[in-house]
């Protein structure tokens, strides 16, 4: 083994780590831990950030023998990070005891300008305003993980169908089927809210 420095390349520091300098792998995580942290940011509450940027760590450490240099490092670890993210929502929602309540009187009037968003255009685009914004995550709160992480990275975050793919490690057509069906629940779930608001 010979020392690893703060320059060494993401695939040199990998294979150190793997020929048994595991300390090693603390300079990955000072190169990336904002990188986790930001894409955590985007997809669970503020005070899980932290939680769930060490899971990603922590998983990223144990799959490192699965790492191929065909990819970039950031992008393998990316992967894990939004993996970690919707393992924290499936969590969140199997274990969910609060009732689904309904949006109030006052937010009826924003739930329907979301309401009128056409189909082609993401919610998230219409959701200015932080009252907007409220109303959506309660309505996102009320899908599944999976729904949720898709509605995520393909309306709010703007990912593309191939890149959400790669992330989720799933098929382009099975992105665009939940995509849809996943808009769709959305829809019903604030349309419901009017009703009984």
């Amino acid at each position: 083994m010979h020392e690893v420095r703060n320059e060494s390349s993401d695939t040199q520091i990998v294979s150190e780590i793997l020929e048994g300098n595991v300390d090693a792998f603390a300079l990955l995580m000072d190169r990336y831990q904002g990188y986790v942290a930001g894409i955590a940011t985007k997809h669970v509450p503020r005070e899980r950030i932290r939680e769930v940027a060490h899971e990603t760590f922590v998983r990223a450490y144990r799959s490192l023998g699965t790492f191929k240099a065909k990819m970039p490092f950031k992008h393998w670890l990316a992967r894990i990070a939004v993996r970690c993210c919707y393992d924290f929502w499936r969590e969140h929602y199997k274990n969910r005891e609060t009732p689904i309540g309904s949006v109030s009187y006052k937010d009826r009037e924003r739930v329907q300008g979301l309401l009128s968003v056409g189909s082609r255009d993401s919610p998230g685009r219409h959701a200015r305003n932080q009252e907007a914004l409220r109303v959506l995550r309660w309505a996102m709160d009320r899908l599944t993980a999976e729904d949720r992480t898709i509605l995520t990275l393909i309306h709010l975050e703007e990912y593309t169908v191939a890149e959400a793919a790669e992330l989720l490690r799933w098929s382009a057509a099975k992105v665009k089927i939940r995509a849809y069906r996943a808009r769709r629940k959305l829809r019903k779930t604030l349309s419901n809210a009017i009703r009984t608001g």
